[in-house]
């Protein structure tokens, strides 16, 4: 409906960075609207990246997609291994320096197993790098990311406390993250209260290193 994406356009509008999941490239169910297009252009966002996951062609275009006001020095797409195909990774540079910023924009599979090949696919993807934000629908809770999986030992960093987010109507679960690495600050989180989707979104304030704010 265009006035549900009206609506996420106008919340996302505060935001420099967004990551979305499962939006829609334009097929015969969205009226062959580019979901991201829209959404990036009338939140004003000048840089967008579509990621085709799963291509029904006329039928359906589901993507992963990153809005951004910041221009990136690189974007890579990148499929996750899984049995199944149709799970993604964007990932984002800001800044030609010897520590720039990195953010991961991903969907995680359902099954562990899958999900314990896709996280050590991302942890080699980061291994090079000091400041970094992974951020999107991981299908599963924040503490086992952080404790059992195979970025355990990179101590990532997580919102204090309990953010539940799925099912938007009566969330339960808390599958949607943003993990930053130590060299980050976390200012402020919160779940927004945006029930336009199954899932709510995460919104975080981060810190910077000194050096990131300046050159990027």
């Amino acid at each position: 409906h265009i006035g549900n994406l009206d609506s996420i356009a106008n919340m996302l509008s505060d935001f420099d960075i967004v990551a979305l999941q499962e939006a829609d490239g334009g097929s015969i169910r969205t009226r062959h609207l580019n979901q991201v297009q829209y959404l990036a252009e009338m939140a004003g966002f000048p840089y967008w990246y579509q990621q085709l996951n799963r291509n029904f062609g006329r039928f359906g275009q589901h993507s992963n997609c990153v809005l951004s006001r910041l221009q990136p020095a690189l974007i890579e797409d990148h499929k996750l291994p899984g049995r199944l195909p149709g799970r993604g990774a964007i990932f984002l540079r800001y800044g030609n320096f010897a520590e720039p910023l990195i953010f991961v924009m991903l969907h995680l599979s359902l099954g562990r197993r899958a999900q314990m090949d896709q996280l050590t696919y991302i942890k080699e993807m980061i291994s090079d790098y000091k400041h970094v934000v992974i951020m999107g629908d991981l299908n599963r809770c924040a503490e086992s990311i952080l404790q059992l999986s195979p970025l355990s030992d990179v101590k990532f960093q997580c919102p204090k406390g309990t953010y539940n987010t799925y099912p938007s109507w009566r969330p339960v679960s808390n599958l949607d993250h943003i993990l930053v690495s130590p060299s980050l600050q976390i200012k402020s989180t919160e779940v927004l209260p945006y029930a336009l989707s199954d899932h709510l979104p995460v919104a975080l304030e981060i810190g910077l290193p000194s050096k990131a704010v300046e050159l990027i």
